[in-house]
């Protein structure tokens, strides 16, 4: 968590090179509204400061000279160029400034959102946390379990529930909306269960709200397999530090319990990668405290797997053990990571195929993996949202694309569905293809049986994100 003390004064220091010559760190821009005035504002992407800034929206000719080569008046000079060149009002021209630029990078300092010493104490507290713990508190899907019980308290007309209101009916709550979607999208299928457990899984990533069907479709049926004796999550890294492979030394606690870590497989994987490389393979793991892809397939998992009723204590002892590793964007760097320090795609999956066939038993994996992530929230001019010939277009493009592209994945080609990847670019931005492709890495020669596809998309057109629930072997 953030640093919840009073950070220090938003004051420019001379004397300080990380003001001089501002690095700004990964961050977002958005649009706000502050007295009734729109405004820009810079936020963590990585998450490690919980802190916004709000500033005026010509911060955004400022930023992109902030990245440690340039001087306070270097950064003014070359945004008054862009700003020109985007044809900014003349107000907006005068409001670049020396004096105003120097309060923004104090601003943005004292938020963390700057290379420099306060960014460093923010990183040092969030990794001794991490490290604090042998398992990671849950964050969203508590959330969620809170907000249906704060739900069901409204609508019985009873009071706004407190914290050991929640934290008592949490459990029931969402295990009971668990099993209600996975009886919803199961039932008018042919297959509403599995004969056997399967080896691996595909499931969604996205918020139960978007991805419920899918997660339905996936998990809902294994309700009647044998657990397995280990799960394996594959999630995607979308905004920590890694630039490989990253693994989690920890189990993982939710609304219904407790999932241990396994440190049985956690060995023979260590033993299997060697020192140098398992130091690279755990060298950021605190990109895990923020990152929900993992998080949110387990109380899935849980619900699936086990007992009848909720275990009366949280330990790890009704659940399966969990090893989890979040893959890097496999459409950037030709599919290796992005530095030297990233742990490839390649070297893991070996290593891992080799630790489980010596542990031996029966291993589930699971590859938290979206498809298309398509518009205004990212960017597409043309909206997918009404009944307009273009949206209409444009919303069949994506489909098609997907089903495409889920060619390979069908017939377990991995290598494949990378080629026409790098052919394509990537233009409808899926998220998923690390996991997919480990997965089916992992599970060699093996076609993919496609369980459901389904797309979720708002009515103003800022975001439709499709996805799918499979079954490898």
């Amino acid at each position: 968590m953030d640093d919840p003390s009073t950070p220090p004064p938003a004051e420019f220091d001379p004397a300080s090179p990380h003001h001089t010559q501002p690095k700004l760190r990964p961050v977002q821009g958005f649009r706000a509204e502050a007295n009734g005035q729109p405004v820009l504002g810079i936020r963590d992407v990585q998450q490690i400061s919980e802190r916004v800034v709000f500033t005026g929206a010509v911060a955004q000719f400022l930023l992109p000279s902030m990245d440690g080569d340039h001087t306070v008046d270097q950064i003014v000079e070359e945004a008054a160029g862009r700003a020109q060149d985007a044809g900014a009002p003349e107000p907006a021209l005068q409001a670049l400034t020396v004096d105003a630029t120097q309060q923004l990078i104090a601003q943005l300092d004292g938020a963390g959102l700057l290379e420099g010493p306060r960014f460093d104490e923010l990183l040092a507290k969030l990794r001794d946390d991490f490290d604090a713990s042998d398992v990671l508190p849950p964050g969203p899907t508590a959330d969620f379990a809170d907000a249906i019980v704060t739900h069901a308290a409204k609508q019985a007309g009873e009071d706004e529930p407190g914290e050991e209101v929640k934290a008592e009916r949490s459990p029931a709550a969402l295990r009971t909306q668990l099993e209600a979607w996975c009886n919803q999208a199961l039932e008018p299928v042919t297959d509403p269960s599995f004969d056997a457990l399967p080896r691996a899984i595909i499931a969604p990533h996205s918020d139960y709200q978007r991805g419920w069907l899918n997660y339905a479709h996936a998990y809902g049926r294994m309700r009647v397999a044998d657990p397995p004796d280990r799960i394996v999550i594959l999630g995607v890294n979308h905004h920590g530090r890694g630039t490989g492979v990253v693994g989690c030394d920890k189990g993982y606690r939710t609304p219904l319990g407790t999932c241990g870590f396994d440190t049985e497989l956690d060995t023979a994987l260590r033993e299997a990668l060697g020192p140098a490389d398992t130091e690279r393979y755990y060298a950021e793991r605190f990109d895990h405290e923020r990152e929900p892809s993992v998080e949110f397939q387990l109380p899935w998992l849980q619900h699936a797997f086990g007992p009848p009723e909720l275990p009366e204590s949280t330990d790890a002892s009704a659940y399966p053990k969990v090893l989890a590793a979040l893959m890097y964007d496999m459409t950037a760097n030709g599919a290796e990571p992005t530095t030297e320090a990233g742990m490839p795609l390649e070297t893991f999956v070996a290593a891992l195929r080799t630790a489980i066939d010596r542990v031996g038993g029966r291993t589930l994996i699971v590859a938290a993996a979206e498809l298309s992530h398509v518009g205004r929230g990212y960017g597409d001019q043309q909206s997918f949202a009404g009944d307009d010939d273009a949206a209409k277009a444009f919303r069949d493009k994506v489909v098609t694309h997907d089903r495409e592209m889920l060619k390979a994945v069908e017939e377990g080609k991995p290598d494949e569905l990378l080629t026409a990847f790098a052919w394509n670019g990537n233009w409808s931005r899926w998220t998923g293809l690390g996991p997919l492709v480990a997965a089916m890495k992992l599970v060699p020669g093996e076609r993919v049986k496609m369980l459901n596809y389904a797309a979720a998309a708002d009515n103003q057109g800022v975001a439709m994100i499709s996805s799918i629930a499979g079954a490898i072997g």
